[in-house]
């Protein structure tokens, strides 16, 4: 691996340990719905993989949740940060691979949103055996238009900056403009 690429990968991981970390002393007023986040660290997820590619939003998704949570200390919450990085990671990839020219990033990032939301609520249902918690998707979905528009808005304007200071070769850059 590039070294240039990994200091890049690895400040990106970092970044995304500090925004998962101050995210959880960051409430969101919104009653009824426990659980609801803005996904800050989403950002770094959706820049890297649209800079560096997918398996690179793997590695750095995998360990920001697994570093982040020995920030901390709420080991039950990796179960849910990890799964919903990894299943709005692969989703994003999907949307952002086969439908780019009808999804902008904010698109991509909604449909991330909506995939993280949904791995959560599945590792939720599963750890209390009750499937009754699906009651929360459709407010879950109504805010994740909102963080998935605020988390593809940064994106676009992170990932088209670091696009000109990154290397092209062999990190998995597109060469197409992406805007809103």
């Amino acid at each position: 691996m590039n070294v240039r690429r990994m200091i890049y990968l690895s400040l990106l991981v970092a970044v995304g340990i500090a925004l998962q970390i101050v995210e959880t002393y960051i409430p969101l007023p919104i009653y009824g719905v426990p659980g609801a986040k803005l996904g800050l660290a989403n950002i770094v997820n959706l820049v890297t993989l649209v800079v560096f590619g997918f398996k690179y939003a793997l590695v750095v998704g995998t360990l920001r949740c697994f570093v982040a949570t020995l920030g901390t200390g709420a080991v039950t919450g990796l179960f849910y940060s990890l799964s919903g990085a990894l299943f709005s990671t692969f989703i994003m990839w999907l949307v952002d691979r086969y439908f780019s020219k009808q999804f902008s990033l904010i698109g991509v990032s909604v449909f991330g949103a909506l995939a993280h939301n949904i791995a959560q609520l599945t590792v939720a249902s599963l750890m209390v055996y009750n499937f009754l918690i699906f009651t929360y998707l459709p407010f879950m979905m109504i805010i994740s238009l909102f963080t998935g528009y605020f988390v593809g808005l940064t994106s676009i304007y992170t990932a088209n900056h670091l696009k000109k200071i990154v290397p092209k070769k062999g990190n998995g850059y597109k060469d197409r403009p992406r805007h809103i």
